[in-house]
């Protein structure tokens, strides 16, 4: 089955799945789960992300959130890599915690926004040993799972910083109080009865979550996105906002490395300064493959994905190199935004 292209625009609502490489335990305790919560609500800030709803299992992750600026590729590879890296060093790992792709579905801003949160936070009772409890029992299990977003919804936790609560309880009617009684309600009904309406949504569409016409609009844009696609060979570095000159990037690149403009192109082992170059070119200059293979004297495009892979790759475990490219990143974006 072909691999889907990921459909971004600003204001866009998604469903985000993260899941642990080949099934890995991505939360070994409760440390780790309060650092990815604290990776989420930084970089969301960072990005500026809204964040409505999260449940955080075993092995996976669901989110629901916004993105004002049409940056969810951006955020969630900050964010998947700064947990990975916090992972391997604390458990003495090394290596992809996660899958190499995250799942997100655009999501209709209304009724179906509304359902799938109901969705998302009952997710610990519908698996593993809660599943086949009584009714009351899975209540109470639920108001008492601490690491999704559902406590803060229904006042038995106080509000996090970084979670938007007034777009879902927004569907609610009457006072704050009144808001969140009704809210669990509507989200407790659903451990009684299973909204099929959703379920089929979820299972029919493997490109977004809304009615009929919503999935068009997404089908839509995706389609165009393939039209507009350029050969699969220059897939891997091609930029989703305004580009820069490459003198512009190489600049910003040699100062953050204290390097000069002939040593980026120096081919030397355990180095990484010519696979940072080349990363950047692609994303912020637009280059394809075979322009950054000519501009990093490398032999073929495709030794350019391997360089840049292996680079992905040492920042998942090397804190200092993950480090210096969500600085030169952050020069480079601000000179993006501030039209270069």
């Amino acid at each position: 089955m072909a691999r889907l292209l990921r459909v971004q625009f600003s204001g866009a609502i998604y469903h985000v799945a993260l899941r642990g490489n080949n099934r890995r335990v991505l939360f070994r305790d409760d440390d780790d789960r309060k650092r990815f919560l604290t990776c989420l609500g930084e970089y969301g800030a960072e990005f500026g992300i809204r964040v409505y709803i999260f449940c955080l299992m075993t092995n996976h992750v669901h989110l629901v959130l916004e993105t004002p600026q049409a940056n969810l590729s951006q955020f969630m590879h900050k964010l998947e890599t700064a947990y990975t890296v916090y992972f391997n060093l604390r458990h003495g790992e090394s290596g992809h915690l996660l899958q190499n792709r995250f799942g997100a579905w655009p999501v209709a801003g209304d009724e179906y926004l509304l359902k799938l949160s109901r969705y998302v936070h009952l997710n610990p009772v519908h698996v593993g040993k809660f599943k086949n409890l009584e009714l009351n029992e899975r209540t109470k299990e639920l108001r008492n799972y601490k690491w999704s977003s559902y406590r803060g919804y229904i006042g038995k936790d106080k509000p996090l910083e970084y979670v938007e609560y007034e777009p879902m309880l927004g569907f609610m009617r009457g006072n704050a109080g009144r808001k969140r009684r009704e809210y669990r309600k509507f989200v407790e009904s659903g451990l009684a009865e299973a909204d099929e309406e959703l379920t089929a949504v979820l299972r029919e569409s493997r490109l977004s979550i809304g009615g009929a016409e919503f999935r068009d609009k997404i089908k839509e844009m995706h389609d165009n996105l393939l039209i507009g696609r350029k050969r699969k060979e220059d897939a891997l570095l091609r930029r989703q906002v305004g580009r820069l000159t490459t003198d512009q990037i190489l600049v910003e690149v040699c100062r953050e490395l204290k390097t000069g403009r002939d040593e980026l192109v120096q081919r030397r082992r355990c180095n990484w300064t010519r696979p940072l170059a080349a990363m950047m070119l692609g994303k912020y200059g637009g280059l394809t493959q075979r322009e950054v293979a000519d501009e990093m004297r490398l032999n073929t495009g495709s030794a350019v994905s391997f360089q840049v892979r292996k680079l992905k790759g040492a920042m998942a475990s090397d804190k200092h190199l993950l480090d210096t490219v969500s600085r030169i990143e952050k020069m480079l974006r601000a000179r993006t935004a501030n039209g270069a």
